[in-house]
C-alpha cells in the first residue's frame, strides 16, 4: 500500500489476533483516533495502524508514558497519512488539456472544439491562464501543413466557462460543407470578465491603439506562436477575425503585428486610423451595420477611409438597416471562406 511499514496479515479477519486493550484513551485522544481512521482510509494501512495501537497499550505501563508515547505516535501516523494521501492525489492527471476525442458526423461546436488551457511562460504573462478551444482539421493528415484561423468573441462571451466564445460564428465554422471544403484549424479563446482583447475606451468616438497589447492580447499571440512551432500550422496562412470587442482586437492585433497574418476579416469594430500605413497591405474585409448602435459605424468606415488614402484597397461590407449584429449574415456567408482561404501571405513579410 505505499506507506513504507512492515504489514501484517490482513488474510486474517480484521478483529482477529488483536491483543485486548486494558486501558481506553483518554477523551481527548478519542477525537484523534476517529480522525486517523478516517483518514487512513486505506484498509491495510487502517489495520496496521490499529494493529500498532494495540500492542502500543500492551508495552506501556504508566500512563504518562502511554500518553506521552501515544502522542508521538499519533503524529507519525499523520505524517505518514498524508505521505499515503498525497501519494494517490499525485497518481490522479493534471488537467490542462481535456481532450475529449471529438465526433465527425455532428456539426456542434461544443463537441467538435476542444476544451484546453493556456498558461503564460513570459514575464508579462507568467502564470497567466487562458481558457480556449481549437477546431482541428478534418481528416487530419500529419504530414499536411493547415492554415489556422483565430476567432476573436465579443464582450458577452467574456468569462471563464470555455463555452460561452462558441455562442457565435463558431457553428459556421464546423458546417460540415465548409471543414471538407476548408480544412483548418480554428482557434477560440476566451477573454476573462473585465478584460478585453484591446485596452482602449468603446465610449470614444475614434480609437487610439495603446502602447501594450492587453493581457488576454498578450495571451492570445503567445498561444499563437507555441502553436505555429509546434503544430501542423502553414504560417503563411494564418487568419484572424473577430467580431464587436472581437473586432476591436482583430484591429489591435494586425496594427501590432502587421507582417504576421494571411488576412483579417473584422467585424462591427474600430481601430486606430493611425496605423494604416502599417497594414495598408494586408488583404482585409471588414464588415458592419449601418445601424448599429452598439459600435458606431463610423469607426469601421474611419478605418477603411484611412487604409484607402494609405493605398490600401480594403474590401468593406455596409449592411443596410443592420444594426449590431452584422456577425450572423457575414459568417454565413459562403463567399467569405472562399475569400479568406484564397489568401497567403507573402514569404517576403514575417514578423
Amino acid at each position: 500500500c505505499g506507506i513504507g511499514i512492515t504489514i501484517c496479515d490482513t488474510s486474517q479477519e480484521p478483529t482477529k489476533g488483536r491483543v485486548q486493550r486494558k486501558a481506553k484513551f483518554h477523551p481527548k485522544f478519542t477525537r484523534w483516533r476517529s480522525l486517523l481512521i478516517t483518514i487512513c482510509y486505506d484498509e491495510c494501512f487502517k489495520d496496521t495502524y490499529l494493529g500498532l495501537e494495540d500492542h502500543l497499550m500492551v508495552l506501556l505501563g504508566k500512563s504518562v508514558q502511554r500518553t506521552l508515547v501515544v502522542v508521538i505516535f499519533h503524529m507519525v501516523v499523520i505524517v505518514i497519512a498524508s505521505g499515503n494521501l498525497t501519494a494517490q492525489q499525485n497518481l490522479q492527471p493534471r488537467i490542462t488539456q481535456a481532450a475529449q476525442p471529438s465526433d465527425e458526423t455532428t456539426e456542434e461546436p461544443a463537441k467538435l472544439f476542444e476544451p484546453r488551457v493556456y498558461v503564460g511562460e513570459a514575464d508579462a504573462i507568467k502564470e497567466k491562464k487562458l481558457n480556449y478551444r481549437l477546431l482541428k482539421p478534418k481528416d487530419f493528415d500529419p504530414a499536411e501543413k493547415y492554415p489556422l484561423v483565430i476567432f476573436l468573441h465579443g464582450a458577452g462571451e467574456r468569462g471563464d466557462n470555455n463555452v460561452a466564445q462558441l455562442k457565435h460564428a463558431m457553428s459556421d465554422f464546423c458546417r460540415a460543407e465548409i471543414r471538407e471544403a476548408y480544412p483548418c484549424y480554428v482557434l477560440a479563446p476566451q477573454c476573462p470578465k473585465e478584460q478585453r482583447w484591446a485596452d482602449v475606451d468603446w465610449s470614444q468616438p475614434g480609437v487610439t491603439m495603446p502602447s501594450q497589447a492587453s493581457q488576454s492580447m498578450q495571451l492570445v499571440l503567445a498561444l499563437v506562436d507555441e502553436m505555429v512551432r509546434d503544430a501542423a500550422i502553414d504560417k503563411q496562412r494564418i487568419y484572424i477575425t473577430g467580431l464587436s470587442m472581437g473586432g476591436y482586437g482583430t484591429w489591435d492585433a494586425i496594427a501590432r503585428r502587421p507582417n504576421f497574418f494571411a488576412a483579417a476579416v473584422p467585424v462591427c469594430g474600430g481601430g486606430d486610423p493611425s496605423t494604416a500605413g502599417e497594414i495598408k497591405h494586408l488583404p482585409i474585409s471588414c464588415f458592419h451595420g449601418s445601424d448599429d448602435k452598439t459600435v458606431s459605424v463610423e469607426k469601421s468606415r474611419l478605418m477603411i477611409q484611412a487604409l484607402q488614402a494609405a493605398g490600401g484597397e480594403p474590401i468593406y461590407t455596409e449592411y443596410a438597416g443592420v444594426g449590431h449584429d452584422s456577425w450572423t449574415q457575414t459568417y454565413a456567408d459562403r463567399e467569405l471562406y472562399r475569400w479568406l482561404f484564397a489568401q497567403r501571405r507573402s514569404s517576403n513579410n514575417s514578423d
